[in-house]
């Protein structure tokens, strides 16, 4: 077991075995399958197919994307001592500057490069004011904000206004079990790959080591040999990056074009997520799973039951209210990073 030794003591390489990983989803994953488990006797003892539990799935992933990146984005912000609330807002430079590639240049590969390294640029503004110049990280992670939905709707006004919004999609995985088709969108197959390549980099490498380090105690971690401000600038640019291909899951995936403020704050539920796992990527994306479900869920008890307005509210509330139990300590502790928000100062 890989371990640094630094004047505060030991921070080891956590070895997260396979079977600690329900563990980390934890209540997001409990909920999940218990409502699963209602709609699987549903589908046993109505008129609804089992096959439309694959339906269930697909459609409940796909919603948790652009959370799931989110929340990706925020764990390495976070996990590396700096508070990011601008994914909001990166998310939407993402999105916006995505889909001007693509509708400039036909070339939706170079759309999936422009959008994430738009929001990265984003990210080092947020992290020059946060960690160079010391600015209170959520009064800069609210600038991020204000600026990107600014200058996204100036922007969109002045280039693409005359645009008749002609869909340019990136394409899916498309699959059949026995006669019935499904599709994935790309953006949702990185997102689950984004999860598990997240989990290894932060408890399985070097990297991910120096940057728990960071976020618990810079200044043992500084004495140690790691450079704190370049492991920070890195991960808040990580979380740009991530929170990019995020928005692109709205322009180019969902819709094909864009619109004004089209994220509509899901970059705020996105660190709801990340509080929720736990800043960690596993519970992060269990939660996300949760918030995806819960709407994929609210669409098809509507079908079952009617427009009966108390189920649709519950459903809809559900993962707010679990998250807010969370939060509360109800449900478990969710501890932060020790030094999380705290900019460094070199002695």
């Amino acid at each position: 077991m890989a371990q640094v030794q630094l004047q505060s003591g030991v921070i080891r390489q956590e070895a997260t075995p396979l079977n600690q990983w329900l563990k980390r989803l934890g209540w997001p994953l409990t909920v999940i399958l218990l409502l699963l488990a209602i709609f699987i006797w549903r589908s046993l003892t109505g008129d609804q197919p089992l096959a439309d539990l694959m339906s269930v799935v697909i459609i409940s992933l796909t919603f948790a994307t652009p959370i799931t990146l989110g929340a990706l984005g925020g764990t390495f912000s976070e996990r590396s001592g700096v508070v990011n609330i601008g994914i909001e807002g990166m998310m939407l430079g993402g999105a916006f500057f995505g889909a001007l590639a693509a509708l400039l240049t036909g070339q939706l590969w170079l759309a999936l490069l422009v959008g994430p390294f738009s929001a990265m640029g984003l990210a080092v503004l947020h992290g020059v004011l946060s960690i160079y110049f010391r600015v209170d990280q959520i009064i800069s992670g609210t600038v991020i904000n204000i600026f990107a939905f600014g200058f996204t709707s100036y922007l969109n006004a002045l280039l693409l206004r005359d645009n008749k919004k002609t869909p340019v999609k990136l394409p899916g995985f498309n699959f059949n079990i026995g006669t019935s088709p499904y599709s994935l969108g790309i953006i949702t197959v990185v997102a689950i790959l984004a999860v598990f390549i997240a989990h290894y980099v932060l408890f399985y490498t070097t990297w991910g080591l120096r940057t728990r380090a960071v976020g618990e105690n810079p200044k043992a971690a500084d004495t140690a040999g790691v450079n704190v401000f370049t492991v920070r600038y890195l991960n808040v640019a990580i979380s740009g990056f991530l929170a990019g291909l995020g928005g692109i899951y709205f322009s180019l995936q969902e819709l094909g074009y864009f619109t004004e403020g089209m994220t509509v704050g899901t970059g705020f539920i996105a660190l709801a997520a990340m509080i929720f796992g736990k800043w960690t990527p596993l519970g992060a994306w269990g939660a996300a799973l949760l918030f995806g479900f819960s709407q994929t869920m609210d669409t098809v008890l509507q079908s079952w039951y009617g427009q009966v307005s108390w189920l649709h509210t519950i459903t809809q509330a559900l993962p707010y209210l679990v998250t807010i139990l969370v939060l509360t300590g109800l449900v478990g502790r969710s501890r932060p990073p020790a030094a999380v928000g705290v900019p460094y100062v070199k002695q």
